[in-house]
């Protein structure tokens, strides 16, 4: 479990292929992995991933081929920068809102301006995904919680902050960047519910 609240940014240093899959080394950057261990759940870009090997402030992790077809990590290069967040421990705050790691699906960036000290970012969801992003709901873009503005469609907006500009990599996102999307849980399980109920 993951509150979307990203502690730093890392990068992409290897990747292995094995045979459609990959082994993807992850450098930590200012984010320490020193209370990780095997077998930890560290976000990556909002994607839940499993530590197999620490390498002094890097990790390795297997990504599957699911994994690499829902989400960005299957366009990721060796250099690319990556939102990172380590898994919430019992007792900590719950700072952005529930994010499980399990991505949805990918949007992307329609278009980006200031709005005062902040930046408006509107993004597209896929078809499938539009039905659970709702206007002052809570969104998770890229391993970011984020509180959506207004919705149009299969379009969102939202802002972001200086803060999230500084410790995050939307800060260079731009109309065409693909991002990782998870719906607000709750969404998911209300529509279950509801359906089982008819």
């Amino acid at each position: 479990m993951f509150t979307g609240i990203v502690q730093g940014i890392g990068s992409i240093r290897a990747l292995e292929p094995h045979g459609g899959d990959v082994t993807m080394w992850i450098d930590a950057g200012s984010v320490s992995l020193a209370d990780v261990q095997v077998g930890g759940s560290i976000a990556v870009n909002g994607a839940c991933l499993t530590a197999t090997r620490l390498d002094g402030n890097a990790f390795a992790a297997d990504v599957s081929r699911e994994t690499l077809a829902m989400t960005t990590l299957g366009f990721a290069a060796p250099g690319t920068r990556v939102n990172l967040e380590k898994a919430l421990l019992a007792g900590q705050a719950l700072g952005g809102h529930y994010v499980t790691g399990h991505v949805d699906g990918v949007g992307k960036v329609i278009s980006r301006h200031d709005d005062a000290r902040s930046v408006r970012v509107e993004f597209e969801v896929p078809e499938e995904l539009s039905r659970y992003v709702a206007r002052k709901g809570s969104i998770c873009v890229d391993g970011v919680s984020l509180t959506v503005n207004g919705v149009n469609g299969r379009r969102f907006d939202v802002n972001l902050v200086p803060h999230t500009l500084e410790l995050t990599t939307l800060a260079s996102c731009g109309a065409g960047t693909r991002v990782n999307l998870e719906v607000d849980i709750i969404a998911r399980y209300l529509e279950r519910m509801l359906e089982a109920g008819r």
